[in-house]
């Protein structure tokens, strides 16, 4: 190990400083480098922070760099990393022994993650900014005369609700403020009039189409019919692009995409039932067409909608659920490269991937960032957007996504109930029950989600020392110590373990543990909840 003062930002833990891709790290002045089984082991572990790490996933970890390791080589690896991070088996600060099972990364404060800038919404479907030489007066009032013609043409074609803007000469990189933008360039040459056009998809600079006017002489004799041709291909793209953004999930292909992307918001709300109804067929579907990615990731949707519609108090056992989760892992995984042109799918596969909480938390980060920048006039990806910004501790981006989400949802709607009660878990998460109005209006009894769930929500927005409605306690009360003991551990598994924040895990179980240990004693609580939650230490 070599002298050093460490000269990049890292994870500060105690008298350690980890550099974010585990590369190396700093102890007392003196930096430390891990081999590749040592940076693999400690990658996997760090990334799943309060998460038990079985000795066969730690294996698949380090597959790569040693292929006959063995659960010996494991529990090696773990000795030399605690060797060199000052760390101890019988007071351990980043790495704790879960006896005769695996191994928990403990250290309290999160990897160091680069901020992702939230888009800005949408305010119209096309710019058009045209871009001119400077210092060419003619041409320039030639360039306002195609532009404005052009944006009429266009909008007329679109019709009523889409707004197209023409963008100042100084705003042609400014692509925020619409969902495309038309680059248009003039050039003089001689009597020719010169003139590329190139759209783009706004967020993401993706080319839709490239294509040259042909205006012959530039008197506006030649300019008004080739403006007019052009206008019909930017709109067929427009609509092809659009269209294209709203395939997937079974959405009626006949449909305009506005009515396809509602849709599809309720189609990927996690209340949704039809879901559930839908099993035999997509089995049966499945079996017909094994090569299509959409109906394997619908079959997903079915499976991720037995997890999470499923009575809290009955409950799924940990075989069946890690079961269930596994075949959904394995499946988007394998969906992946099929589905990088499609946004719908692509933002499925980010929502399955998150929730199965299996180290994919960045991968489903790109999958939905993308996703967005296809769709950003859709409100299908704001409660994935939320939800991954609360896995890492950004509650207020993820509140503004939930919001954003409740205003352009058809009032009392199960969209509209989907993300009121994310906003309610994010408040929850961040601890700040002073935000956690719950307007009266507002009713859990919904008849979106069924009435055990509806009871889930809300005893875990009620404070433990707050007196719970009496139809609520009559339930809790009926569901008995079995009851109780699955209801924790279905919200555990189902809206905390995602968090990489253990005091924000700890500040949403505390409410609902308050009631139930209340009712039925402190017992209906399992150790692995209440270590994973944060309201105990690990063994």
């Amino acid at each position: 190990m070599k002298r050093g003062i460490p000269q990049l930002g890292g994870w500060v833990l105690g008298d350690v400083v980890l550099d974010e891709t585990c590369l190396f790290a700093h102890r007392n002045g003196e930096q430390i480098r891990f081999t590749r089984s040592e940076r693999a082991l400690l990658l996997v572990l760090s990334r799943n922070p309060h998460r038990l790490m079985q000795r066969s996933q730690l294996l698949d970890a380090i597959a790569p760099t040693q292929p006959d390791a063995s659960d010996r080589n494991v529990d090696f690896l773990v000795n030399r990393l605690r060797t060199k991070l000052g760390d101890s088996a019988r007071s351990p600060r980043f790495i704790a022994t879960q006896y005769g099972e695996g191994y928990v990364w403990i250290a309290t404060s999160p990897p160091p993650v680069a901020p992702r800038p939230d888009p800005a919404p949408v305010s119209g479907l096309l710019g058009i900014a045209p871009v001119v030489p400077p210092h060419d007066k003619r041409l320039t009032d030639r360039a306002d005369a195609v532009t404005t013609h052009l944006r009429d043409s266009i909008a007329g074609r679109l019709g009523a609700g889409e707004t197209v803007i023409v963008l100042g000469r100084d705003e042609g990189s400014a692509t925020q403020a619409t969902r495309y933008v038309l680059k248009v360039s003039f050039q003089q040459n001689g009597d020719r009039l010169d003139c590329t056009a190139t759209l783009r998809d706004g967020p993401s600079r993706r080319i839709v189409r490239a294509f040259r006017l042909e205006f012959g002489n530039a008197t506006m004799a030649s300019i008004i019919p080739e403006v007019e041709r052009a206008s019909i291909g930017i709109v067929e793209a427009l609509q092809r692009n659009l269209a294209e953004a709203s395939e997937g999930l079974g959405t009626p292909a006949d449909q305009p995409h506005e009515i396809r992307l509602r849709k599809a918001s309720t189609l990927l709300s996690a209340s949704n039932p039809n879901w559930l109804e839908k099993g035999l067929q997509l089995r049966d579907a499945r079996a017909a067409n094994p090569a299509s990615a959409d109906i394997a990731l619908q079959w997903c949707l079915h499976l991720f909608a037995r997890l999470v519609l499923a009575n809290p108090f009955t409950g799924i056992g940990r075989d069946e659920r890690d079961e269930i989760e596994s075949e959904i892992e394995a499946t988007v995984l394998d969906c992946l490269p099929l589905i990088d042109t499609n946004p719908l799918l692509t933002l499925t596969a980010a929502k399955l991937l998150y929730f199965v909480d299996r180290g994919h938390l960045e991968l489903a980060e790109d999958l939905a960032d993308r996703a967005f920048d296809r769709m950003a006039d859709s409100a299908a990806a704001l409660p994935v957007l939320g939800q991954l910004r609360q896995a890492r501790g950004d509650f207020a981006a993820a509140v503004a996504f939930f919001d954003r989400g409740i205003e352009m949802a058809d009032p009392d709607s199960a969209f509209e109930v989907h993300m009121r009660v994310l906003k309610y878990i994010a408040l929850l998460a961040a601890g700040d029950r002073e935000a956690l109005n719950v307007p009266a209006e507002f009713s859990y009894e919904s008849p979106h989600s069924p009435p055990d769930l509806s009871v889930m929500v809300t005893t875990l927005i009620t404070p433990a020392g707050q007196q719970l409605p009496k139809a609520v306690t009559d339930v809790l009360i009926a569901a008995g110590r079995e009851g109780a003991r699955n209801a924790i551990e279905y919200t555990y598994m189902t809206s905390v373990r995602h968090l990489t924040s253990l005091q924000a895990r700890a500040n949403i179980m505390r409410g609902l543990i308050g009631h139930l240990t209340r009712l039925h004693g402190k017992d209906v609580v399992s150790p692995a909840v209440l270590v994973g939650a944060g309201l105990i230490a690990a063994a």
